[in-house]
């Protein structure tokens, strides 16, 4: 298996950059919860083994490199809310979403190594998109890691406020059974109203009391 490396982090350093950034986002597909992204700043000479794309490890091993990283790293974590979402749209809402975690680290960063083909345009410093990053790059693989676990501890205490959709093994995407709870339960003040799915079903239920 080929795991991502630091050559991108070194090739920016090489150029003069002193502290090089990594900054992805998870939960862009779900049709409930936030969405939400992590900006972390690796030390070249203490980089933990196994650091890779967060959807390729098992949850255990994701739980402890997150742990790794949130006591050694210096790192931001941010999630933006379905209000924002439906507001923005959850392009725009993602890219606030990470420009708040690099603006949230302790360290200006002198580059952002962004997860995707577009950098942010309200990113505060440079940054240089990478297409699959958290695949080729251990930093971004870190943010992948660190924003994923996050969201899926919160995704799990917001089933227990909400039962019946599955939050805590789904994360909020849009599995057969949280489409069938959407119909039999009705939409939570977590569910993305501008979301075709749950859009289809609020339009409904106003039909219905017409």
């Amino acid at each position: 298996m080929i795991l991502p490396d630091f050559s991108l982090e070194l090739a920016a350093l090489s150029r003069g950059a002193r502290h090089v950034a990594g900054v992805d986002e998870v939960g862009r597909g779900p049709l409930a919860g936030p969405v939400t992204a992590a900006a972390v700043v690796l030390d070249p000479d203490n980089i933990p083994d196994g650091l890779n794309d967060s959807k390729k490890l098992t949850a255990k091993r994701r739980e402890t490199l997150a742990e790794w990283l949130a006591a050694n790293c210096d790192h931001c974590v941010i999630h933006i809310g379905v209000d924002e979402i439906d507001r923005l749209n959850i392009y725009h809402a993602s890219h606030l979403a990470m420009c708040k975690a690099v603006a949230g680290l302790r360290t200006r960063p002198c580059m952002v190594l962004v997860d995707g083909n577009r950098v942010p345009r309200d990113l505060s410093c440079p940054g240089e998109a990478i297409v699959a990053g958290d695949a080729r790059c251990v930093t971004i693989a870190a943010a992948s890691i660190l924003a994923k676990v996050a969201r899926d501890r919160l995704m799990v205490d917001l089933a227990q406020q909400h039962p019946g959709y599955g939050w805590e093994s789904n994360a909020g995407y849009g599995t057969p059974a949280h489409k069938q709870a959407l119909l039999d339960l009705g939409v939570t003040p977590y569910h993305r109203r501008s979301f075709q799915p749950v859009h289809n079903i609020l339009c409904k239920a106003l039909e219905a009391s017409c």
